[in-house]
C-alpha cells in the first residue's frame, strides 16, 4: 500500500464530519501530527517512522498540493525511489518547476527551477517523481562527490539504469552550474558495489591514490576450484581488500558461528593461493587514512612474496 494511503487530508477529515477545531485539539493533545499544511499522520504511526519514512510522507504531503508543472526531486525522489543516501540532509522536501528560473526556498522546503522533459516524469504513490536517472544526475550534480557515488551506485544496481542513462539525463542541460561535476561523478558510479560501505570505499581508493581496484571479482585456486568472490582485488600487487568482513557465500542463510568458520577457511584458502587480504570496518572510513595506509602495507608485504597461484574473473 503506497503512503498516500496513510496520511490524514484535511479535506477527507472534513467530509467524515471532523472540524477545523477537532483538527487543532487532536493535533494540540498529541493524537495527530501535522507533516504538512493540512496533512496528518497519527502521533503513534508517525513515531514508528525512521528518518526516511517521515521524508516520504513530508514528501507526498507536499505533492498532494504543489503545481502542475512542478515535480518531486532531488533527495526528496530518491527517498521516494528507494535510493540509499549517506550523510544527506533530509530536512527539506525538494521539488523541481518546469522552468529555466523562478528557484525559491523557505522553512521545509527547496523549490528548484530546471526545465525536465515528459518522460523525466512518473508516478510514485501517487505522486509526479522526476525519474531515477534524473535524480541520480541532480544529485551528481548538487551533492558532494562519495554522497553521489553513494546513491548513484545503489540506482545502478537495483533500478536498472546504467551509466549511460545518468550521463543521458546530464547532457538535457549543460549549462546547469554543476554539469563537469555530475558528469565526473556518473563515470565513477558502479552497480557491483553491494553496499554504501562498499560505494564509499572506493571514494576511498581514487582520493588517496591507490591503485583502482577490480571490484567484485571472482577467485579460483591453481586447480580451477572457486574459492571466493571478493569486494575489492588488486590483481597486479596480490592484494584482496574486503570491506567490514562481509562474507560471499553461495547457498542457503548460515548460523553466525558457522559464518564465522566459514570466513576463516575461506581466508586461509585465498592466503594459501598467495593472496594478501586486508580489511577495514565502516567506522574505519571515517579516517580514510588508516585505511588507506592498510592497503598500501598489504601491497608491500605481498611483494615480498610469492605471486598468486590460480586465476581471477572481474
Amino acid at each position: 500500500m503506497g503512503d498516500e494511503h496513510d496520511i490524514i487530508r484535511r479535506a477527507a477529515a472534513l467530509e467524515r464530519g471532523v472540524s477545523d477545531r477537532e483538527i487543532q485539539r487532536l493535533c494540540g493533545r498529541g493524537h495527530w501530527h501535522r507533516v504538512h499544511r493540512g496533512s496528518y499522520l497519527p502521533a503513534e504511526s508517525f513515531a514508528q517512522l525512521d528518518e526516511y519514512g517521515r521524508h516520504r510522507r513530508r514528501a507526498v504531503a507536499v505533492a498532494g498540493g504543489m503545481r502542475s508543472d512542478a515535480a518531486l526531486s532531488h533527495v526528496s525522489a530518491a527517498v521516494l525511489h528507494g535510493l540509499a543516501l549517506w550523510n544527506t540532509p533530509l530536512d527539506d522536501v525538494h521539488l523541481t518547476r518546469n522552468r529555466a528560473g523562478g528557484a525559491k526556498r523557505t522553512p521545509g522546503r527547496n523549490l528548484h527551477a530546471s526545465p525536465f522533459a515528459p518522460d523525466e516524469v512518473t508516478d510514485v504513490d501517487g505522486a509526479r517523481v522526476l525519474t531515477v536517472a534524473r535524480t541520480v544526475a541532480d544529485l551528481a550534480r548538487t551533492l558532494p562527490f562519495e554522497q553521489a557515488v553513494v546513491t548513484g551506485d545503489h540506482a545502478l544496481r537495483t533500478c536498472g539504469i546504467s551509466v549511460a542513462d545518468v550521463t543521458d539525463a546530464l547532457a538535457r542541460n549543460v549549462r546547469h552550474p554543476g554539469h563537469a561535476k555530475g558528469v565526473r561523478a556518473a563515470q565513477f558510479m558502479d552497480g557491483r558495489s553491494e553496499s554504501v560501505g562498499e560505494s564509499r570505499s572506493r571514494v576511498l581508493f581514487v582520493r588517496d591514490g591507490l591503485p583502482m581496484p577490480l571490484t567484485q571479482a571472482t577467485i579460483h585456486d591453481a586447480r580451477g576450484r572457486w574459492l571466493a568472490r571478493v569486494d575489492f582485488l588488486l590483481p597486479d600487487h596480490g592484494v584482496i581488500g574486503e570491506f567490514d568482513g562481509r562474507v560471499k557465500y553461495r547457498g542457503d542463510d548460515v548460523a553466525p558461528e558457522e559464518t564465522v568458520w566459514r570466513e576463516k577457511q575461506r581466508e586461509d584458502r585465498l592466503r594459501d593461493a598467495g593472496w594478501t587480504v586486508v580489511r577495514w570496518v565502516w567506522d574505519e572510513l571515517a579516517t580514510p587514512a588508516v585505511v588507506a595506509e592498510r592497503v598500501r602495507e598489504a601491497i608491500v608485504r605481498a611483494a615480498r612474496g610469492p605471486r598468486p597461484t590460480g586465476t581471477f574473473r572481474p
